[in-house]
């Protein structure tokens, strides 16, 4: 059965992702102080106890987008089928409206807690595009896959940006547009990150990822999600805005939380974006 599409966010919310150090906070912080929230699936699958019932309040309150860690897309093991019905049940149970992976491996004979790259061959185009038809076919729904952060890139028959389209078209799946990880990877191998956007269907794009980066070097960008988003990735976001149309748009942090009053104006930063760009995308946009 072809997977249906998932009900819509609003085009214009802002969310935060939920991590633990955060919920005490959210769940005092006012009504409306976040449009939704976005969780690891793998982080919340079966756990009770206090962070069981935090994560239960504050799923009452507001929509659920799972990001998953550990599908392990490109990866050459068997997907892992248990795992993805526990997945299917977790989405199904919190009415989530999106479910996105990234387009990275991560597991071979055990995890390796780390997303590791994926050549850009057509070869890999059709592993992926299989791979991701199983998951879609196993949750009942379409995904959206994320353009990873990468820092080697062993193997390169196509550029990035037409092995991300190669991707969406073969798997019939939607993107997850990440991005800062599209700075940080232009500026670390060396392409035009506006270029990569203008590339991109706006109909694919499901929604947004928006963190911060640690600058290694001028040319080496390391995607840390350990601080405030930078003001070249502010700028892209209002580009993506302009280009896709706006979508619903995620802060991300993992380490290094300020006040949560801190995150919230980065939330609101976007909301400003947001309400200054046109909802749709352009008409001259493929």
């Amino acid at each position: 059965m072809r997977p249906q599409p998932p009900r819509a966010l609003p085009a214009r919310c802002a969310g935060l992702g939920l991590r633990r150090p955060l919920a005490a906070a959210l769940l005092a912080a006012p009504a409306g102080a976040v449009d939704f929230i976005e969780v690891a699936p793998e982080n919340w699958i079966g756990v009770g106890g206090r962070h069981g019932k935090a994560f239960a309040e504050l799923a009452e309150r507001h929509p659920v987008v799972c990001h998953g860690l550990s599908l392990s897309l490109g990866g050459p093991a068997p997907l892992d089928l248990d795992f993805i019905a526990h997945l299917k049940d977790f989405l199904d149970r919190w009415n989530a409206p999106i479910f996105s992976e990234h387009l990275s491996w991560c597991a071979d004979e055990g995890h390796l807690y780390d997303l590791a790259p994926i050549p850009f061959t057509e070869e890999a185009v059709r592993h992926l595009a299989s791979r991701i038809a199983q998951v879609q076919d196993a949750l009942g729904r379409r995904i959206a896959v994320e353009n990873a952060s990468y820092y080697a890139a062993p193997w390169q028959e196509m550029p990035e940006i037409d092995f991300v389209n190669a991707v969406l078209v073969e798997a019939d799946c939607e993107l997850l547009l990440d991005v800062n990880n599209l700075h940080v990877n232009a500026v670390n191998h060396g392409y035009d990150a506006l270029h990569f956007l203008h590339a991109l269907p706006p109909r694919r794009v499901r929604y947004l990822h928006l963190a911060g980066h640690y600058v290694q070097a001028p040319d080496l960008l390391v995607d840390t999600h350990g601080a405030a988003v930078a003001d070249p990735v502010w700028a892209l976001l209002a580009a993506a805005y302009r280009h896709l149309g706006v979508r619903p748009t995620l802060l991300e942090r993992d380490f290094h939380f300020p006040p949560l009053p801190v995150l919230l104006a980065e939330v609101d930063s976007v909301r400003a974006l947001q309400a200054a760009a046109p909802e749709e995308a352009p008409a001259h946009a493929v």
